[in-house]
């Protein structure tokens, strides 16, 4: 939920009130300090700055994204459920810039990960097959389309639209 940088200046602030609560020997107190740390240092690795990111992200601010997923050093450490979500906003992120390989790289691996929605999961296998199109791997974009098929009644009218508009791209194009 924190920037490393605000995260920083927190756990300062609680690293002092940790020093300065046990010299006073308010154990007590201290111990909530450590409890917070530990907080802190748990969030840092379960979350990282993924809330943030989404913000930017679903505000369309892609460059503030970037900057704001490049502070995950490691993004194999995040959640499981945030994991995901972090590969798929990288995905869009790439897509935004043109980087039609590490789109498709990071959409491949948003579909392992559990997702907030099931459209979320359906869009990530449709641009898996849309940049597959456009990459002339019409094979791969086949597999995805019945990947993406096999949720047909938990999605949206507008999602099945696009289903329908690759199903028939990728027909035109194996004939």
């Amino acid at each position: 939920m924190f920037t490393n940088r605000t995260r920083l200046f927190i756990g300062s602030l609680f690293f002092i009130s940790l020093i300065s609560l046990i010299s006073l020997r308010f154990y007590e107190f201290a111990a909530v300090a450590v409890l917070m740390l530990v907080a802190l240092v748990w969030d840092y690795f379960n979350q990282g700055t993924l809330i943030i990111a989404s913000r930017h992200f679903f505000h369309k601010d892609y460059q503030k994204t970037s900057e704001v997923l490049a502070q995950i050093k490691r993004p194999d450490w995040l959640g499981k459920k945030r994991r995901g979500y972090y590969e798929y906003i990288k995905g869009g992120v790439c897509l935004q810039n043109h980087d039609f390989d590490g789109a498709l790289q990071h959409y491949e691996n948003a579909v392992k990960y559990p997702l907030r929605s099931v459209n979320d999961h359906v869009a990530a296998l449709v641009h898996v097959a849309n940049i597959s199109i456009r990459q002339k791997n019409y094979e791969k974009a086949a597999v995805f389309i019945d990947l993406a098929n096999q949720y047909d009644d938990k999605i949206n009218a507008k999602m099945k639209d696009v289903i329908e508009r690759l199903k028939k791209e990728l027909k035109s194009h194996k004939q």
